[in-house]
């Protein structure tokens, strides 16, 4: 018999360099450091996430189900992910049969080329946009417009963001850093046929965007959307929005592309019925969204007569691959882990560099692109915690935020190689086996009083200590260790009194 070398199988690629805006040009700590010297951005995050977390909190005690509806919302997202090759292909047989047509993208760079060539077969020089993270993610603007396709933002907060030159820093509320004078001052310097008198009225801003796109509603042939769910039995796509555009979008052009990840999909229409309840109230704090568009193939002679999907992997069987890290792409997008994030609410969404922020965000990004060495941005995300724990209590699909970022902190500490904290550990762990050695080790950490001065904490260290202080401060060692209080005549008393009142 002859040996058959089968060849040992590849991990799933990620997503790949330089395309999109999964990888910042900063580490957290460093970019966070420019976020936080803003106070206008930390006023105006600090507002919004304060408002919408008490609405959520409201509209969520109102259900005696809803951690049932959480676990039930886990376990479906889990199912499909456990049979993601067998729903997409039960997706794409529904599409199909209904008049749409699927493309398979693996990466971005195919993402793009693929709707690109979409657009311009329609002889369409523009086009307009629902709000889509994952057209954020593989820079699907930019590519457009590198070739001669310039793509409006219909979602007011995206046209904000767009028109100003700037980037998301919030999943469900992109524009979530300005407040309503920047707004003005971006609608008059951007904005064609804006009054030269506009306020900053909410009002009279949203009629100002208002009318600046309704000519783009009514001309434009062309309209890429993004989908919050996928579902495999019908071949339905939907998006949940509050402003109209997405229901505008979708019915009135000749050509609709929807770019969908893998991980959107869910196996049943009849799931709707537990997502449609956990979603309003985790991103906006509503009972349901204002509206629910669905669309399923094509109709003759009703909305778009040429229908896209395209699928997008671009790291996300990566992601799968991980039995941690899968838990990720249970998340549906809702933003509820930002709102309670304290880290997020003082450094905003910048800060992360990604189209992911937050502590989602801090978990999903590393997955999908992973973390290449101590200088990758991305490697320092899952440092960007405090680990409290909220996130995991906010998240609708109960996602572990806290122990994947433990588990991504054990993943960039093992592939870091042995570095100045591995020798920090190496030398904790020589002294600490000896009690002649920890004694001595305890008298030469007094010395860090003097570094510390009378702020009381080492802001930094001399390389290659520096990585331990450039995330964080260390406290200054007390002036007594434990065996020296234990043994010193305070201490003795203090055990006595503890003694007596505990009747001993």
């Amino acid at each position: 018999m002859t040996a058959v070398g089968l060849g040992i199988p590849e991990f799933p690629p990620r997503a790949p360099d330089d395309i999109g805006f999964l990888r910042g040009d900063e580490t957290f700590p460093r970019a966070a450091h420019h976020e936080l010297a803003n106070p206008q951005l930390r006023r105006n995050i600090g507002k919004a996430t304060h408002a919408i977390r008490a609405k959520r909190l409201a509209v969520t005690g109102e259900l005696p189900d809803w951690e049932a509806l959480r676990a039930a919302g886990s376990a479906i997202k889990a199912d499909a992910l456990n049979r993601l090759p067998e729903l997409l292909e039960q997706f794409e047989a529904a599409v199909i049969a209904r008049g749409g047509v699927v493309h398979w993208a693996a990466d971005a760079i195919e993402a793009n080329a693929i709707v690109t060539e979409l657009v311009q077969e329609t002889g369409s020089d523009e086009v307009i946009k629902v709000k889509s993270m994952a057209t954020q993610e593989i820079g699907l603007n930019e590519h457009l417009e590198q070739h001669g396709i310039h793509a409006y933002e219909t979602d007011l907060a995206e046209l904000i963001v767009q028109l100003g030159h700037d980037r998301p820093s919030h999943i469900l509320v992109p524009a979530i850093h300005r407040n309503r004078a920047e707004i003005r001052e971006i609608f008059l310097r951007e904005m064609d046929g804006v009054d030269p008198d506009l306020d900053d009225d909410p009002q009279h801003l949203a009629a100002a965007s208002r009318k600046f796109l309704r000519h783009k509603f009514m001309t434009v042939p062309v309209a890429i959307s993004g989908t919050n769910f996928g579902i495999a039995d019908t071949g339905t796509v939907g998006v949940v929005e509050s402003e109209g555009n997405g229901r505008m979008c979708i019915t009135l052009p000749q050509t609709l592309i929807t770019v969908m990840g893998i991980e959107k999909i869910i196996p049943k229409y009849a799931d709707l019925e537990v997502f449609l309840q956990l979603l309003p109230r985790s991103s906006t704090g509503e009972r349901m969204n204002p509206y629910t568009s669905m669309w399923t193939g094509v109709t003759p002679g009703d909305g778009p007569q040429n229908f896209h999907v395209v699928l997008l992997d671009n790291g996300r069987t990566a992601a799968l691959a991980d039995a941690i890290g899968r838990q990720a792409l249970k998340c549906i997008r809702c933003s509820a882990c930002l709102n309670v994030c304290p880290v997020y609410e003082h450094t905003g969404g910048h800060a992360y560099g990604s189209t992911y922020p937050g502590p989602i965000g801090a978990v999903l990004t590393p997955q999908l692109t992973g973390m290449e060495g101590a200088d990758d941005p991305n490697s320092t995300l899952p440092f960007a915690s405090s680990l409290c724990g909220a996130c995991f209590d906010a998240c609708p699909v109960e996602i572990d935020i806290p122990s994947l970022l433990i588990e991504l902190r054990h993943q960039k500490v093992e592939h870091s190689g042995f570095g100045a904290e591995a020798a920090a550990m190496r030398a904790a762990s020589v002294a600490m086996s000896s009690a002649k050695r920890f004694t001595l080790a305890q008298k030469a950490a007094g010395l860090g009083r003097l570094m510390a001065g009378k702020k009381g904490a080492i802001s930094t260290l001399p390389p290659p200590l520096n990585g331990w202080t450039s995330a964080r401060d260390i406290p200054a060692p007390p002036k007594q260790t434990f065996r020296q209080w234990w043994n010193s005549p305070e201490g003795r008393a203090a055990i006595d009194a503890a003694r007596k009142e505990a009747g001993r």
